[in-house]
Formats: C-alpha cells, sequence, structure tokens
C-alpha cells in the first residue's frame, strides 16, 4: 500500500504503509521503540482495519504577525520568526513529515512562543485575528488533513471570550490552545470563569500546553535543558491540580480540557492528591467536591510520554477513553513515531486503539458552533 502527499511540487513523493497485528498479551512493537524516526508511515492498517489517525498536539506559527512584534523589548532581544519548519506556510513538507509518521488529521495549534501575553489588547487583538485567519484558511484549503486550534488573548479575559466565540461559529475552529498560566496568573483564578463558561458553552476544547514554567527557572540552569525536561510537565501539573483544587472543574463540569505530555505529574502522581484530600493534611483538601482522581474522568491527556512503560501506566490509571495521539511535532521534542508508541503498550483492546487513534479526538474536537 502507499499513498502520495499533497499540496505542492512534491506530490510525487509516496509512503508504503504499515499493516500491524495486534494482539494484547504480544504488541506487534518491541518495547521503547525509537522516538526520532518514524516506522509506521500512513496508512496504517491494524487487525485488518484501516486506522484514522488523528494529532491533537502539534504546532505552528503564523510568521505574518511578525512585523507586529519586531523590535518590541519584551522579547528581550530574541528573534520571533520562529523555526522554518514551524511556518503553517509550509504545507508540503508538513504533509510529508505526517505521511511518514502514519498521521492522517493533525489540530494545528499556534506555538507557545507566539504567545505574546505581553500585548496589549489592540495588538493582541490583531495578532490573533491574523492567527486565527490564517489557521482557517489553511484548513479550508486541506480539510481532510488539517484542523485548527485557534488562539486567544488570555490576558485580557473578555476579549478571549470574543475570539473564541468568532473562531469557533465564525472561522470553523474546535477549540483553542492556551499556556498553562497567563502573566503568572493561574487559569484557576475567578477572572478566567467567562472564559471557562463560554468554552463549555461552545463544546469547545481548551489544549492546555505548557511554557517552561519560569518560576523554577534558577534550578533549571545548567545542563540537560531542565525547563523543558522538567518544566514543562511541572507547568501542566500546576495548571491541572489548581483547576481541580480551586473548584474550576466543578464549576464548569462539561469543559473539555487536554493536559500535554500526558497531563505532567498528576495522573502518575494522583494517588498522592488523594491521601492530602483524604487526610487533609496541613489543608491537603482545597474546594474540589471529590476526590482529585475522580477528576481523571473529566480531564484527557495526550500520548506524549515517549516510552512503553509510562503510557501503559498512564492509560490504566486513567483508562484508554481519557487519552489521544500527540506528537509536538515539528518541535525537536517531537516523538515522530507515534503509532509504534501506542502499539508497543500491552492489553489494548481494538477499541482501545481506535479510541486513541480518533474517537476521543473527534469527540473532542465537535463544537456546539
Amino acid at each position: 500500500m502507499s499513498e502520495k502527499t499533497g499540496g505542492g511540487g512534491d506530490d510525487d513523493i509516496g509512503f508504503v504503509g504499515c499493516e500491524f497485528h495486534y494482539h494484547a498479551d504480544k504488541p506487534p512493537v518491541g518495547r521503547n521503540p525509537t522516538t526520532l524516526e518514524s516506522e509506521t508511515p500512513r496508512p496504517v492498517v491494524v487487525n485488518g482495519k484501516r486506522l484514522t489517525t488523528i494529532d491533537l498536539h502539534a504546532h505552528c506559527v503564523v510568521r505574518d504577525v511578525v512585523p507586529l512584534v519586531e523590535g518590541r523589548y519584551e522579547l528581550d532581544g530574541k528573534d520571533p520568526s520562529g523555526g522554518e519548519q514551524y511556518s503553517v506556510g509550509d504545507v508540503t513538507n508538513r504533509l510529508a513529515d505526517m505521511d511518514a509518521m502514519g498521521i492522517d488529521v493533525q489540530a494545528l495549534s499556534i506555538s507557545v512562543f507566539h504567545h505574546f501575553q505581553w500585548a496589549e489588547r489592540d495588538l493582541a487583538t490583531e495578532i490573533v485575528r491574523i492567527q486565527n485567519e490564517k489557521l482557517a484558511d489553511v484548513c479550508a484549503k486541506h480539510p481532510d488533513r488539517f484542523v485548527a486550534l485557534g488562539a486567544v488573548a488570555l490576558q485580557h479575559p473578555d476579549l478571549a471570550v470574543e475570539q473564541l466565540e468568532h473562531m469557533v461559529k465564525k472561522l470553523g475552529h474546535r477549540g483553542t490552545m492556551i499556556c498553562a498560566s497567563v502573566n503568572g496568573e493561574e487559569l484557576a483564578d475567578p477572572k478566567f470563569h467567562p472564559f471557562w463558561a463560554k468554552a463549555e458553552e461552545l463544546g469547545a476544547l481548551v489544549f492546555i500546553h505548557p511554557k517552561h514554567f519560569k518560576e523554577g527557572a534558577p534550578r533549571f540552569q545548567g545542563k540537560g535543558f531542565l525547563a523543558n525536561i522538567i518544566g514543562n510537565p511541572l507547568d501542566t501539573s500546576v495548571a491541572l491540580a489548581h483547576l481541580i483544587y480551586e473548584g474550576t472543574l466543578d464549576r464548569f463540569p462539561g469543559v473539555k480540557i487536554l493536559g500535554a505530555h500526558g497531563g505532567g505529574l498528576l495522573p502518575s502522581y494522583i494517588g498522592r492528591y488523594d491521601h492530602g484530600h483524604d487526610s487533609n493534611d496541613r489543608g491537603g483538601r482545597g474546594d474540589e467536591k471529590k476526590k482529585p482522581s475522580e477528576y481523571l474522568k473529566q480531564l484527557y491527556f495526550d500520548t506524549l510520554v515517549y516510552n512503553t512503560e509510562n503510557l501503559d501506566h498512564l492509560i490504566r490509571e486513567c483508562g484508554a477513553g481519557q487519552f489521544v495521539l500527540g506528537t509536538d511535532h515539528p518541535a525537536g521534542m517531537a516523538n515522530m513515531n507515534p503509532i509504534a508508541h501506542l502499539l508497543s503498550v500491552p492489553g489494548l483492546s481494538e477499541d482501545d486503539i481506535e479510541d486513541i487513534c480518533h474517537r476521543t479526538a473527534e469527540k473532542l474536537l465537535t463544537t456546539k458552533g
């Protein structure tokens, strides 16, 4: 089997697909497959059935906004253009990567480094308008390959509400990606309640993505890129924990939240959260109305945890129905082999595999707009 790429001069490049015979007690892929290159090009067939695969963690930048922010002191002299591979205009190479990775559809979200939270209201309005209209344009040209999780200027909560409604109702976006905090303020702060209310009303997915947890920066110095390796999962963990303990998930029980990188530390350490809730050790219980572990069924997580044991543990802890594919493409931390990663996990049913590959994502991407 083979399929061709689309969207440019490389349309004659073909990729040969992969067929797997998965059995719960004998996965077709060995433990801890490489994350640096794909072994599972499109189309992906498991036990004789062609699988649709949807990647909900994939980024881009809209370079048209660069002239609006160049030279701003808030950038600290950093180049705001983003890497060439991130450009949403480079559709041909992106489609070729997706084909090689076994990904049918990507949900495009703006890189966190193009969430200019320092932008004043008028500038933020124009940045988000350009970003969201460009995303809509790309998705309209390739409706079978892309959907959009647009941007909002959450530093201006009332504006973010307007932007979310516009992108869902007028542009056809399926939700938004936001950072794990907003200029040091937690997403559970009451000032953001109108945003959560609008997301719940629209059925819009809110993808929470970290940005290096700046509060830990002094201890992340040195080797190992700890701001990413430790800081990113920690950033997501803190955001999700506050949404639980401050009662946000009780106030907005229907909101659809996706936590990047397997939800950070939250699912893996959920027993510690429950102990604090049950014992109320030194105020370990907050405003939550049930055990923290019970909120795992209100949250969704991507598969981007890089090895077999981590993903196996998370699926057993949370349930396969709470997971979607995530790659972080085209970042340096991308898992370029997401299908092999999933199929290396033992104990899955065919329904589990379909849920993770596309069914749960399809549910999350369905709006009321």
